[in-house]
């Protein structure tokens, strides 16, 4: 008896949410009278939904459980594209080495291009990439310290990096030439540049290479 009880209960419960998704637009007031065992219920069953649908149909179905929707599952929701979208075009430029076009991405994640564009367009200003911003700023001392590691162990660019990181060094300093290369030649007092031979004619060039061929020959 108590089995029949619970599957007759579950079964009004499925009829009652089956009619809830078979409205255009779900609203607050269309689960007012929920208890919440059965919203848990509606959760599961919409989770598995988008889990299902793709592109335009998942987006319809968005649009459908909108205003119901928790912040918090909204921003899965926002993660989930962020993740797909990223995959599809880190993998695209690996395969080859071009930025993938919204369509393609599209097709690669299973969303909508409109939801492609969208994403693109708006993603800095949704809360979520705020939020994984700070998470990659609250990694940045752990960096530095792997940076100092290298640097005291002897390595130049981690060390350059590392100055400018603490602001030892400033880039943009227009007197500081970095990884300037002066090559020249000096015989006896008389120094050969290359900003010399700028200067030399092509027959002054040609007597020159003339001179160093024949005493490579030697």
């Amino acid at each position: 008896m108590k089995t029949e009880t619970a599957i007759t209960r579950f079964t009004a419960l499925k009829v009652k949410v089956d009619n809830l998704f078979a409205l255009q637009k779900i609203t607050p007031e269309d689960i007012e009278g929920f208890t919440k065992p059965e919203r848990d219920y509606i959760a599961a069953n919409a989770t598995e939904k988008l889990q299902q649908l793709k592109g335009q149909e998942r987006d319809t179905f968005i649009s459908k459980i909108e205003q119901i929707v928790p912040v918090n599952t909204k921003n899965q929701m926002w993660e989930y594209n962020h993740f797909v979208i990223s995959g599809a075009i880190s993998k695209f430029m690996r395969e080859y080495g071009i930025m993938p076009d919204q369509s393609t991405i599209a097709e690669e994640t299973g969303l909508s291009r409109q939801t492609v564009a969208k994403h693109l367009k708006e993603y800095k200003t949704h809360p979520a990439y705020a939020a994984q911003l700070e998470q990659f700023k609250f990694m940045a001392p752990k960096i530095m310290a792997k940076v100092f590691k290298f640097a005291v162990n002897g390595d130049v660019k981690a060390a350059r990096l590392y100055f400018e990181m603490v602001g030892a060094i400033n880039k943009q300093q227009p007197d500081m030439v970095v990884n300037k290369q002066n090559n020249y030649i000096q015989i006896n007092n008389t120094i050969l540049s290359q900003e010399n031979l700028s200067h030399l004619s092509a027959e002054q060039l040609n007597q020159i290479e003339s001179i160093i061929a024949e005493n490579a020959s030697r």
